[in-house]
């Protein structure tokens, strides 16, 4: 088996350090290079398509699970975090591993055996990273940015920037002060993952932010029109239109 060519992305030196340390005396590795934030491991996955990333969570500028979501194919990931609270038997089922750092020599040789195995044996699962993405998705607390790529850019927009959403088949626009984006999530998801003080559901196309709101406006019989601060004018369901009056209170 040729050597496992893998790349380091973690905010930390001394973590970083400390898995070259320990692959040093690993000769089926070779390390590709490190990365101190997301964005430079990303661009680093895309150029050097490494066979297994050593991956942390928490991370500035795109922290581990943004950049999880930008990749464009599956991968071999072992998570490395100081954090236990992302529910480690959960994503034992789907990445390579996860080591909660501070991890021992013999903890991350254990790591290094399932990924060997795994590329050995070619059973590295195709839904590795969707399965990581679906958890993700179900257990993240309340969004404050969405990151978005488009051709060759990203875009992280803050959740306070957003005035809508709409719905547009297996992807959702994004209505921001400054223009929109297409994003490949649900509205189920945003509905599930926005503060619900700050946004509604007023139509299974629409999840609009309630201070964009200007007023609302009769529309043929029993149905409403939302009318936002810009003049734009969305069509209110009838369970839209009863959530409306829950939250504004009238």
């Amino acid at each position: 088996m040729e050597k496992i060519r893998t790349i380091i992305i973690d905010d930390e030196s001394l973590a970083r350090d400390l898995v070259k340390s320990y692959l040093s005396e690993m000769d089926q590795v070779e390390i590709l290079g490190e990365y101190s934030d997301g964005f430079q491991g990303l661009k680093a996955i895309n150029d050097l398509q490494p066979d297994l990333i050593f991956l942390d969570v928490q991370m500035p500028k795109l922290n581990g699970f943004e950049l999880l979501e930008l990749l464009d194919k599956p991968c071999n990931i072992i998570f490395t975090t100081a954090y236990n609270e992302y529910a480690i038997k959960a994503f034992e089922h789907n990445a390579v591993d996860y080591l909660l750092k501070p991890f021992s020599q013999e903890r991350f040789a254990d790591s290094i055996a399932k990924a060997i195995f795994r590329l050995k044996n070619q059973t590295e699962d195709s839904n590795v990273i969707e399965n990581l993405k679906e958890y993700e998705d179900k257990n993240v607390e309340d969004l404050n940015r969405i990151v978005v790529k488009s051709r060759n850019k990203i875009d992280i927009i803050p959740v306070n920037n957003i005035r809508y959403f709409e719905a547009q088949d297996d992807y959702v626009m994004i209505y921001t002060h400054d223009g929109h984006h297409l994003k490949q999530k649900t509205m189920k998801y945003f509905e599930t993952h926005l503060n619900p003080k700050e946004f509604c559901r007023i139509h299974r196309s629409y999840l609009i932010r309630i201070e964009e709101i200007s007023k609302l406006e009769p529309y043929e019989k029993d149905g409403w029109i939302l009318v936002l601060k810009t003049g734009e004018k969305l069509k209110v369901s009838k369970n839209g239109y009863k959530l409306l009056k829950q939250q504004l209170g009238f």
